[in-house]
């Protein structure tokens, strides 16, 4: 990397990250499925988080200051993002579901077994969007520790549509609704054909959240409260869970 690619590396970094604490502070969040973290915490295990790339801002702001350990990309914007991350409270693994991966693995692996959460752009660093790459179920067999699909959803936002993940950003005072799926487990036995199926097991969660968190705001309330007691209960929140 160039000495003025390196340069830009915190230039960036501190304009995304004044943009992320101008905005944060304005989102309201209603959090459905929090029990399902609560279930995972009570059998003292930790969680591996996974989301879609589109998704990071509203996630990052929620999910701050709990040290929760993200898988970053030794690039360029990996480099600035990691930054950032680092900046909100959160810990930095280098690698990435592609170049580098299992080194990064290895890392989440060991920061699991501190105790702390990690999680996942599972289609990040460049895509496919939408697409999970394997990496956070071959963390959970090696772990024990199990996946968590989620998603946040903003009534108001700006998309990227020319951004290969769609980003949205949100707008001041938007509201926001994050959506919780159930832990999938890993055994530490699991055979390639179930290691496989778990894989499509998160694939249509995080496509089911995405489906219902970007609907969010335009379904008919009768639709929301429907969603509600499927998920369990809500509560409105800006400030991150323990």
């Amino acid at each position: 990397m160039s000495l003025w690619r390196r340069m830009q590396i915190p230039l960036i970094a501190g304009a995304v990250y004044c943009v992320v604490r101008a905005i944060g502070p304005t989102l309201r969040y209603e959090v459905l499925g929090w029990h399902h973290v609560e279930q995972v915490y009570a059998r003292h295990q930790r969680c591996i988080w996974t989301f879609w790339h589109r998704a990071i801002f509203g996630i990052l702001w929620w999910g701050r200051n709990h040290g929760v350990v993200v898988l970053h990309s030794a690039n360029f914007d990996g480099r600035w993002a990691g930054e950032v991350a680092q900046w909100m409270g959160y810990g930095v693994a280098h690698g990435s579901t592609t170049r580098g991966g299992l080194r990064g693995l290895v890392v989440m692996e060991q920061r699991l077994q501190e105790g702390l959460d990690v999680a996942f752009t599972v289609d990040g660093p460049r895509g496919p969007r939408f697409v999970a790459k394997p990496g956070p179920v071959m963390l959970a067999r090696s772990s024990g520790s199990p996946v968590l699909a989620f998603y946040v959803g903003l009534q108001r936002a700006r998309t990227f549509q020319k951004a290969w993940d769609h980003f949205q950003l949100p707008l001041p005072f938007s509201r926001a609704v994050m959506l919780i799926a159930p832990p999938i487990y890993v055994s530490a036995d699991a055979d390639r054909e179930t290691v496989e199926r778990k894989h499509e097991e998160l694939q249509r969660e995080l496509d089911r959240l995405r489906e219902i968190g970007d609907a969010w705001f335009t379904m008919p309330e009768e639709e929301r409260r429907r969603h509600r007691a499927e998920f369990g209960s809500s509560e409105f929140t800006n400030r991150p869970k323990p």
